[in-house]
């Protein structure tokens, strides 16, 4: 199966070479299902000519918010929808989870209440799991139909399941405790200290990007379109 990364942001150019680039993290993350992945680089105006470029989509995270005025956000909204009417799975990613929401109806904001960063305990679908934050956006109202299944009482719509078809995460399964270190000494300056103190001391702590990744793999397999 063939998945296409939808690439919308790029890593600090310092991180690169220890931590790879956002596609090579996915395909980390999502090894060892048997899954192929072709990437377009959305950030810089790249799309694919036609959903069916690929049996599945995924969209990474993003320094760039949903609402801002860049050259590639509404045809990317457009392709989303595309999708959503084709049939194919999709899943979102951070900006992936807030633009999925934006083109299907929902809201984002840059949220008032500010960053979640490192490991985080999400409620998602009856059991606690721990997974990477790095965001201040947020989804403040799902679209019409979606639904929640993931939360925190920080992030109420964590995330959300469109049917069987789209799937979408606020946190960051593919980001390494590595990598957290890198955005925080490389991105970082602005938030406050007890934060970075907080989510560095936290990183040696049992994550569940494993399990993540497993399920998001196997939501692809699982809805893959019926060849015509």
């Amino acid at each position: 199966m063939l998945i296409g990364i939808l690439q919308t942001g790029l890593p600090p150019e310092d991180a690169v070479a220890e931590h790879g680039d956002y596609p090579e993290m996915f395909e980390t993350l999502l090894a060892g299902h048997g899954l192929r992945f072709r990437t377009w680089l959305v950030v810089n105006g790249e799309f694919p000519d036609s959903v069916a470029d690929a049996d599945g989509w995924l969209i990474t995270g993003s320094r760039h918010g949903v609402y801002e005025d860049h050259p590639w956000i509404a045809p990317l909204e457009r392709f989303i929808r595309a999708v959503r009417a084709d049939g194919r799975p999709m899943v979102g990613i951070c900006f992936g989870h807030q633009i999925m929401a934006q083109a299907l109806g929902g809201k984002v904001e840059k949220f008032a209440g500010g960053w979640s960063i490192g490991p985080t305990a999400y409620r998602w679908d009856g059991r606690e799991i721990t997974l990477n934050a790095w965001h201040q956006d947020q989804v403040v109202e799902p679209p019409d139909g979606a639904e929640v299944i993931a939360a925190t009482d920080f992030c109420r719509f964590a995330g959300l399941a469109y049917g069987d078809q789209m799937l979408s995460l606020q946190p960051h399964p593919e980001f390494s405790p590595g990598f957290i270190d890198a955005l925080i000494r490389l991105r970082g300056q602005n938030l406050p200290d007890d934060m970075k103190g907080a989510a560095l001391a936290a990183l040696d702590l049992p994550n569940d990007s494993r399990l993540a990744g497993d399920r998001i793999a196997r939501f692809f397999l699982e809805h893959r379109k019926p060849a015509t």
